[in-house]
Order: C-alpha cells, then structure tokens, then sequence
C-alpha cells in the first residue's frame, strides 16, 4: 500500500481544522500561504536540514578570485579543489576561512593553488572567495556541497509540498501555529500547537541526521 500524501490545498485546511477554524476566503488562502514561506525560512535557521543539501561544481578561471554560488544557497558546507578528470580526477579539500583570517591574509592577489576559502553570506547571494587567487597552471575546479533555501510558494495551492515526507507533520501543526497566532478565535490553541509543533520538528529532524560509522577505541594509559 503506497505512503498517500495529502496535497498543499488539504494540508492546509488541515491546519486550520488544528486550530478550530475553516478555511473559507480568499484571504484565508493567501495568509496560510505567507506562513508557509515564512515556515520555511524559520527551517533555514533551525540548522542542517539534509534534504536540502546539494553538491556543485564552479569551473575557476585564472586571475579571478570571488565566485557567486547559485541564488538559492543558504551556506556552504564542504569545499573541495578538483583537478583532472576520470581516473585521474583529484579532490583536495579547501580550509574555509574565517573574515579575520582573511582580512589579516596580507598577500590577497598572490596566484597559486587555492587551498583556502572565504565564504561571504551576503543579504542577496552567497560568494566564496579563494586564496591564493587560481593561477593558469592547471585547470581547477572548485567542487562544493551546499545547503539550499527551501522553495516557497507564490501563489495557488497546486502540487505538494517541496519537503520530505517525513516533515509533513511538522508543516501542518507549524502552520496551525501561524494560523492561531493570527486569529483571535483561536488564541486558546496557541501554546497547545506550538508545543505539538515543537515535538513534531524535533522527532522530523532527529529522524534527518547523518549516519555515518562510528569506531570508539578506548584510551590504556601507562602503567
């Protein structure tokens, strides 16, 4: 039996069921719509949301030392120096560097091998600027993960939600709390939902952790 999905359009009248009301005007669509895309930009806040990262690639051209990342990044998370191609391909991880560190780098436009990275999270896009500058000894490419802003909606209720099924839960008790935020018949649900929100988002992303192995070694002192 496949996992049914409820679409934005059911979603939302389920929130507003959460907070004991109707969806009924035109109106009532278009502020359940503004909480979802700012329920989404809370999410960006809340820390590693996995289902929102994404890898790139920058092809870097010598002499040229900022690059914008794409417009929907949020941060950047890994950074890697590609060089060759098939077999051959090699990835050198890149140091992020902090604004001090980079401020106080006194050879700024020095050429080379980039081996490090300043990451500026300006208001309208994301750069990353790399030191040394690229050179024209090789063909570099700078190799990225990143964390990517989770798409809203501008209008209508068509489709489904840009999030894992998994979060489902949490987008309709965090729009229920928008909605009873916003409505005065509704106050009495205000601390109810928001606590069901809260658990709700906590299980979703407890569940969206990285796996990896883990190896404990313990420690035999000397005698």
């Amino acid at each position: 039996m496949a996992v049914v999905v409820p679409d934005l359009s059911e979603l939302f009248e389920e929130a507003f069921e959460r907070a004991g009301l109707e969806m009924r005007s035109g109106y009532d669509l278009k502020t359940i719509r503004r909480s979802l895309n700012m329920l989404t930009i809370e999410w960006q806040n809340r820390g590693l949301n996995l289902f929102t990262i994404e890898s790139g690639t920058q092809v870097l051209t010598a002499g040229t030392a900022t690059y914008s990342m794409p417009t929907d990044t949020v941060d950047l998370i890994e950074t890697q120096l590609r060089t060759g191609a098939g077999t051959s391909q090699r990835d050198t991880h890149i140091e992020r560097v902090s604004v001090s560190t980079y401020a106080k780098q006194s050879s700024k436009n020095m050429t080379g091998r980039p081996t490090q990275v300043f990451v500026q999270r300006l208001p309208t896009e994301v750069t990353a600027t790399l030191w040394p500058v690229p050179d024209s000894a090789e063909t570099y490419t700078f190799s990225y993960y990143r964390l990517k802003g989770i798409d809203g909606l501008e209008e209508g209720t068509a489709g489904s939600a840009a999030i894992p099924q998994r979060f489902i839960p949490a987008l309709v008790s965090g729009l229920a709390y928008h909605i009873a935020m916003k409505k005065p018949e509704a106050m009495a649900r205000i601390l109810p939902l928001k606590e069901l929100y809260e658990e709700q988002f906590s299980m979703a992303a407890s569940e969206d952790e990285d796996r990896n192995s883990v190896r404990f070694v313990p420690y035999v002192g000397r005698v």
